[in-house]
């Protein structure tokens, strides 16, 4: 593998199509304002380096990035690639990973809107996240010990896992299909509408009007902070340990065991689901 280190490249594609290379205490800047520094390249490492200018990585194969920053100005960072690590690294550009594939990230700042987009297996581990749109359109994500802050997130993605994570987040999980989240706090308004085949199993759910018109929805063991209009045209198996502000409407077959509800709503011929209070003997058949 060939070195290169302590340099300054600005110019444009600068190491284009690079092969089996190692990029140390590098920095990508400067007044030619090139863009599109690695495009084409397979097997590159790369270890505190410095990213101010555009489109760094696209179309590559095989990716270590290292204890390095990615600026504002750093846009797009990451697209068409595939088989990446990102570890210690800052990426604070918009849209910093999109249509990618295989990617491993652990210990990353992440502040960048639309990111994630159309990602195909992504791994992430102890980062935080500032986004709007975050992970839109993905799938196969399993994420541990991740803090995300920002609307719009987890939008139609599919076949996911999160654990033990926190997010803070206005209409995340809106027509997911297939996500477990176990040992979770999910705060935010509106949460996870049109979703199917989601189950939330041991999490605060914090917000107001969440999980409406949902299929094969699961809630196991979940505490419900300020929820009201939960569960509205939604079919749902959920055992809930906090009270709930209000339920309404939930469909046929619905099952929702739960020690105290404020008001149950039942204002339309289909919002028959079971309501049920834990201090009962009986259960929901």
């Amino acid at each position: 593998m060939r070195t290169i280190q302590n340099q300054t490249f600005d110019a444009e594609r600068a190491l284009y199509g690079s092969k089996n290379l190692l990029v140390k205490n590098c920095s990508f800047d400067g007044p030619a304002d090139g863009e599109s520094a690695f495009k084409e390249s397979a097997n590159v490492e790369v270890q505190h380096c410095f990213f101010n200018l555009r489109y760094p990585f696209w179309h590559d194969h095989g990716l270590a990035i290292r204890d390095s920053e990615m600026t504002e100005l750093c846009r797009a960072a990451l697209w068409y690639s595939d088989h990446i690590e990102i570890t210690d690294t800052k990426l604070h550009g918009i849209k910093a990973l999109r249509e990618c594939a295989n990617v491993k990230m652990i210990g990353c700042d992440i502040v960048s809107p639309e990111f994630g987009w159309s990602v195909q297996g992504i791994e992430m581990e102890d980062c935080d996240a500032q986004s709007e749109y975050f992970m839109m359109r993905s799938a196969n994500l399993h994420f541990k010990n991740v803090r995300m802050k920002g609307k719009y997130s987890f939008q139609y993605i599919e076949d996911s896992v999160f654990e033990n994570c926190v997010f803070d987040t206005k209409d995340a999980f809106w027509h997911a299909k297939n996500i477990v989240v176990r040992d979770s706090v999910v705060k935010g308004e509106y949460l996870a509408w049109y979703c199917e085949n989601v189950t939330f199993e041991n999490c605060k759910i914090i917000g107001t009007q969440p999980l409406c018109y949902c299929k094969g929805l699961k809630l196991i063991n979940c505490e419900m902070i300020d929820c009201d209009l939960a569960f509205e045209r939604s079919e749902v198996e959920a055992t809930i340990t906090t009270p709930v502000l209000s339920i309404k409407n939930p469909l046929a077959d619905s099952c929702i065991t739960v020690p105290a509800v404020g008001e149950i709503i039942r204002d339309i011929e289909e919002g028959t689901g079971t309501v049920q209070l834990q201090e009962r003997e009986d259960a929901c058949a």
